[in-house]
């Protein structure tokens, strides 16, 4: 995640929605969940993380050989799992960095001849802030909760769909780079996917899902009350997944990653999902962020959990998640 600066609270603007109104909005629509009978696999879960985490990829800063190991083993994924190259090959390279850096883009086709033409994009940045600076006994920032987590996630619901082809809509699967450099990766290839009349239903971003939270619901959604995106995804789990944390409104999450370039250009539900709440895990942008911290039943449940709702995201008839007025 974008740094965030905890010293500046005046600079947050609170939500204007009534935390408990939206709240209860969100889980009135529990209903019965669509039927999945695939299962995440745990292990795999583990090892992917555990890669994606490790000291060999050094803290996968943009721009540095770190994170060309990490997007090798990102596009390697993508071939092993029959997801194509949205362009002509899996690299997108970023408009807006000095040196060499690329998101990772891939994507499955949609089955129905019409609504293939309309994406769903599911969303991570696979960057994370390299190396400390000064000497010390630990000095790589691995980032296995922010956000190579995210990025495990999405990578599963990919071989998901990739497995199963139950997705009516398009996907595009995005690994971006340079979000801890200030968004960069999203900003470069929203402005691709503009110029060609690019058309975005919706977009998930996951970020920072590595370790649960001790509340009613699974895990939080950035701009609450931008769109009714909590109430259409806790309808189709049939669960109280999405909730609303107060902490989001206060520091502004929704501004903070990657899916607000996409929400600034194509004005469409585009919002972050999370289960770091400031009070579960205190090791953001910090060299103890490992693998070794993270709840791998945890993630691999908040997958399998949010396998109904990705699936009937893709597949609805209609554009049922759609900005509130």
């Amino acid at each position: 995640m974008k740094k965030l600066y905890f010293l500046l609270p005046f600079v947050f603007l609170a939500c204007k929605s009534n935390p408990s109104t939206v709240s209860e909005k969100a889980s009135k629509a529990i209903s019965k969940p669509l039927e999945i009978t695939y299962k995440v696999n745990e292990t795999e879960v583990s090892d992917f993380l555990k890669y994606l985490s490790s000291d060999e990829l050094e803290g996968r800063e943009t721009g540095t050989k770190g994170i060309e190991k990490a997007a090798v083993f990102l596009e390697d994924f993508f071939k092993k799992n029959n997801v194509k190259p949205y362009f002509s090959t899996y690299r997108d390279t970023l408009t807006n960095f000095k040196s060499p850096a690329y998101n990772i883009v891939g994507v499955l086709e949609g089955t129905d001849p019409e609504l293939k033409k309309e994406f769903v994009v599911l969303s991570a940045h696979y960057d994370h802030i390299g190396l400390e600076k000064k000497e010390q006994a630990d000095m790589i920032n691995n980032g296995a909760n922010d956000d190579a987590s995210g990025v495990t996630a999405v990578a599963q619901m990919a071989k998901y769909f990739s497995e199963t082809k139950s997705n009516k809509r398009s996907i595009l699967f995005v690994f971006f780079a340079g979000e801890e450099k200030g968004l960069l990766g999203s900003k470069s290839l929203v402005q691709k996917l503009k110029k060609q009349n690019f058309n975005l239903y919706t977009q998930l971003n996951i970020e920072m899902i590595g370790v649960p939270m001790k509340r009613d619901y699974l895990a939080y959604i950035t701009g609450f009350d931008k769109s009714n995106m909590a109430e259409k995804i806790n309808e189709y789990t049939g669960k109280k997944t999405i909730g609303f944390l107060p902490k989001e409104a206060e520091y502004q999450l929704f501004f903070r990653s990657d899916n607000y370039p996409f929400f600034e250009v194509f004005e469409k539900p585009c919002q972050s999902i999370s289960t770091f709440d400031f009070e579960n895990f205190d090791f953001y942008h910090h060299v103890s962020d490992e693998f070794k911290l993270m709840d791998i039943p945890h993630m691999t449940a908040f997958i399998q959990e949010f396998l109904p709702a990705v699936t009937k995201v893709t597949t609805s008839p209609t554009e049922e998640i759609t900005m509130n007025k």
